[in-house]
């Protein structure tokens, strides 16, 4: 699994190449890469929103335990959901394209293709909001150029095609980030709201 996060981000055509060639076991056994990379912003954000704090005005700020916890839960299982319905949309969307899909292919893929945000999420260690801003920035962006350079490839299509796939699928995902920060208010007001150590 390491070999395959780290063979995205440097070199991702080779690397969508060899999950061209996957079997269907394959692609089942690889909807557990965002689980277990999902665990490194999860583990980094619990731990630098309770021990490392961040400071707004000079304060430090963090979180109480309990709070903390609950808030990871949700983070871990909201961003696997997300993921996830992403990638059914890949395979809902498979055949506008002539792509030859299945729910398990799609979800797979963009398994692989949340990668650099994944990875990026261990910045959470050390809560900083100018800096965690610029890098997630450049993880969201090297995500949707694995997208693009990633459905071509995968699904065996001509480049202006996949380009369009792409597209739709950047689209598809804007939405779910709304819906997911919509659920969180919806979270807050249902007692899910962070609390801060006094």
């Amino acid at each position: 699994m390491i070999h395959r996060a780290i063979g995205l981000l440097i070199q991702p055509r080779s690397q969508w190449q060899s999950i061209a060639q996957f079997s269907e076991k394959q692609y089942t056994l690889a909807l557990l890469y965002p689980a277990i990379l999902g665990l490194i912003p999860v583990i980094s954000w619990y731990y630098g929103t309770t021990q490392t704090g961040w400071s707004v005005g000079g304060e430090i700020t963090r979180l109480t335990t309990d709070s903390a916890f609950n808030i990871a839960v949700l983070f871990f299982l909201t961003q696997l959901f997300a993921i996830w319905i992403i990638g059914y949309f890949i395979h809902w969307m498979s055949k506008t394209y002539g792509a030859d899909s299945s729910a398990i292919k799609g979800m797979a893929l963009a398994g692989f293709m949340a990668t650099p945000i994944l990875i990026a999420g261990v910045i959470g260690v050390s809560p900083n909001f100018g800096i965690d801003m610029l890098i997630g920035i450049v993880a969201v962006s090297y995500s949707v150029y694995l997208l693009y350079i990633g459905i071509p490839i995968v699904f065996d299509m001509p480049e202006e095609r996949g380009f369009l796939y792409a597209s739709a699928m950047v689209g598809v995902a804007l939405v779910i980030v709304i819906a997911v920060m919509c659920g969180s208010v919806i979270l807050w007001d249902m007692g899910f709201a962070p609390e801060f150590v006094d």
